[in-house]
């Protein structure tokens, strides 16, 4: 069975070779590089270094086990006299299928750690060393590259370390598999089956819903085997099959170790890699249940259905509301006095909340293709950008309340404040989207965590499928007459309710001043509020001298503008503004709060302390009604304190990488997550976006 699968591998390569030669885009498929964690290296002293991958969509490179094919990547050092290198540290890999075979290796980008030291004799001054880096790259084919690499170090007393660059190698040394702490052993059965045990009560009771075991020589099991994951009473075991270079007798009389690595999946994603060196002994009974090998427990199309299902819910979010309000004030007003224009206005409205979606989701694509930690609301990290959305909500309160018409039909205000439109809809939808940015509605967060990890086409489906769900209600409505006519008649009613509507809209501007109060300070506060009063001003001299003469009105417009134009340039002195230290208050009388770091979480965990961490947000509505719902209850008070929870607040207001990777190690892509580590668990458990006090209490054990 063996033989045919190795010779319909290599039928399957030559007959694809030439066609898929052809298709092969040219240049090379992987960019390398060595990034050294310090620029400077004291004589005598180690420094950390990364020989960083990255390929290109659909090709992988190889683990230092390739598997059934291909090549472990290397790295050649040419080092001055004295100079050291290290091993390559290899992070866990991930299966990957090609044909009838299994391969094990890495996608996207890589760091494979490895370090230099400088002898103790090493002269100050810049120093240049070099090496050469050779690997196999393969998709439908293979191809073999290499480069030629170098890295400048300074030779001097120690320096000041890169923050960013700490937390980059923080993050890959994270990858790296750990020793595991816990007794390995295995059994072959006459049943062709391979079993590992790991005897770990605290993994039997954490039950991982998957694992897969990658051995450190090919051919000890049979990969495209199902890895099945059992539960023991004390631990867990890892049922496989024998490959074709483990013989039971010469396999025990010769090495009896079967060394690799162990990688657990838990329940919400985030994944642990245990390094074991299992030798044979007694494997006890276990409950086994079939295990995906693929990495995440969401695939495409339950993605799509939880992205769909997100953008639905997401209407009914406080951060949307006054915005939807708007909208069915429009509808309102098509729906009887133009009803032939609602289906057009539906539509359009449609098509610019599913284009902000989908360019909002190209924004994250293209950003962390470029190396940037973002994701699901980063727009509303910059300052800048807050103090434009409040600028916008003034804008818009003001309009509502009547101090200025505008007539021309092509701005968003004139159509949720006269008479609509279907250019007037489609700008509705494009705020609509722009102010969703601070909510995240239930089945969201895993169908973004998912399309982040992912190739730009299958992320823009997501945000598809989010967009489509997010038009849905207000296309319905255009679209059907049946419902059009629930909708009450125009009256006097409209022009109170109008007026009404801009009182939400001066909340939302205020609710956004205050987190740029977190994020800049004073100086950033006062640029956006002189924002409002130079706009303010330019909309009343607008407004008022509509019904002047043309001279007037030409000198009105004259003034308008100028203001408008002292308004934006105020916005702009938001970006000098100096950045300020966020501290987000979790509850006014309640839990004693720390900052979150990797770190400190670490420490604590190793203390066994149980520790829950509130990944939040200022500008995270969904985050603060949470806050002052679940949080600052007195149960929840009494429940921290009586089991001793020690309380992490990961603040993402400003942009930070460390709280990113915390997202992305739990299939999330934006705030609220709430996170519990129990004592001895191995992943945390993660709570529902949407929080009662009852369930953080039952989540810590406190009743």
């Amino acid at each position: 069975m063996r033989v045919m699968r190795l010779l319909a591998a290599i039928a399957l390569f030559l007959m694809g070779f030439l066609p898929a030669a052809a298709q092969i885009e040219p240049g090379p498929k992987v960019a390398a590089r060595l990034i050294a964690e310090r620029s400077i290296v004291a004589p005598g002293e180690r420094v950390p270094v990364a020989f960083e991958l990255k390929m290109k969509p659909g090709w992988h490179t190889y683990w230092i086990n390739p598997g059934e094919a291909g090549a472990p990547t290397e790295l050649k050092w040419k080092l001055p006299q004295g100079w050291q290198a290290a091993e390559i540290e290899w992070p866990y890999p991930k299966r990957l299928p090609v044909g009838p075979l299994m391969d094990y290796g890495y996608e996207g980008t890589v760091w494979l750690l490895t370090a230099v030291q400088a002898p103790q004799s090493a002269k100050s001054g810049d120093i240049t060393l070099n090496a050469t880096g050779n690997w196999l790259v393969c998709r439908e084919v293979c191809i073999p590259e290499d480069a030629n690499l170098s890295l400048k170090l300074t030779v001097a007393e120690q320096g000041i370390a890169n923050p960013v660059l700490a937390q980059q190698f923080a993050a890959a040394r994270a990858k790296l598999p750990q020793v595991s702490p816990w007794l390995a052993s295995y059994r072959a059965g006459d049943d062709k089956t391979l079993d590992i045990f790991l005897e770990s009560p605290t993994l039997a009771s954490a039950r991982p819903v998957a694992a897969n075991f990658f051995p450190l020589s090919e051919g000890m099991i049979n990969g495209f085997t199902e890895q099945k994951l059992g539960i023991a009473d004390n631990g867990i075991v890892l049922r496989t099959e024998p490959g074709r270079k483990f013989s039971w007798r010469k396999f025990r009389s010769t090495e009896p170790e079967l060394p690799g690595v162990i990688v657990l999946t838990s329940a919400d994603g985030s994944v642990k890699a245990l390094s074991i060196r299992a030798e044979p002994g007694a494997v006890p009974a276990a409950r086994f249940v079939s295990t995906a090998p693929a990495a995440g427990v969401v695939g495409l199309p339950v993605a799509l259905i939880f992205a769909f299902l997100g953008g639905l819910i997401l209407n009914l979010m406080p951060c949307v509301l006054p915005v939807l309000a708007m909208k069915a004030f429009a509808v309102a007003q098509a729906s009887h006095g133009h009803p032939q224009e609602a289906p057009r206005e539906g539509l359009a409205y449609g098509a610019g909340a599913i284009l902000s979606f989908l360019v909002l989701g190209a924004a994250v694509v293209l950003l962390r293709a470029g190396g940037q930690a973002v994701g699901w609301g980063f727009q509303l990290q910059e300052p800048i950008v807050v103090a434009g959305f409040a600028l916008l909500m003034f804008a818009v309160g003001l309009n509502l309340s009547g101090v200025y018409e505008l007539s021309s039909g092509v701005t968003a205000g004139d159509a949720l404040t006269r008479k609509g439109g279907a250019i007037g809809a489609f700008f509705t939808g494009i705020l609509a989207v722009a102010v969703a940015a601070p909510c995240t509605a239930p089945f969201m967060a895993a169908a973004l965590g998912y399309a982040i990890t992912q190739s730009a086409v299958v992320a823009m489906a997501v945000f598809l499928a989010l967009g489509l769900g997010f038009a849905l209600p207000f296309v319905a409505i255009g679209l059907s007459p049946a419902l059009l006519r629930l909708i009450p008649r125009p009256g006097a009613w409209m022009l109170r309710f109008k007026q009404a509507l801009a009182f939400p809209m001066y909340g939302a501007a205020v609710w956004l001043v205050w987190v740029l109060a977190l994020q800049t300070g004073a100086g950033g506060v006062l640029a956006a509020l002189a924002a409002m009063v130079l706009f303010a001003f330019g909309a009343w001299v607008w407004g008022a001298s509509r019904d002047a003469g043309v001279r007037w009105r030409s000198m009105a417009n004259i003034f308008s503008v100028l203001a408008f134009l002292s308004a934006l340039t105020a916005l702009w002195f938001v970006k000098t503004a100096a950045p300020h230290a966020v501290t987000v208050q979790i509850s006014e009388d309640g839990l004693h709060s720390e900052p979150y770091s990797a770190a400190r979480l670490d420490a604590l965990r190793a203390q066994n302390r149980p520790v829950f961490v509130n990944a939040t947000a200022a500008w995270c509505i969904t985050c603060l009604v949470n806050e002052k719902v679940a949080f600052s209850a007195d149960e929840v008070v009494e429940a921290f304190a009586k089991n001793k929870v020690a309380y992490l607040v990961a603040d993402w207001t400003n942009r930070n990488p460390e709280i990113t990777k915390l997202l992305e190690a739990n299939a999330r892509s934006g705030v609220p997550l709430y996170l519990y580590y129990a004592p001895g668990a191995s992943t945390p458990k993660v709570l529902p976006q949407v929080l009662t006090a009852s369930e953080v209490v039952s989540a810590i054990g406190g009743k």
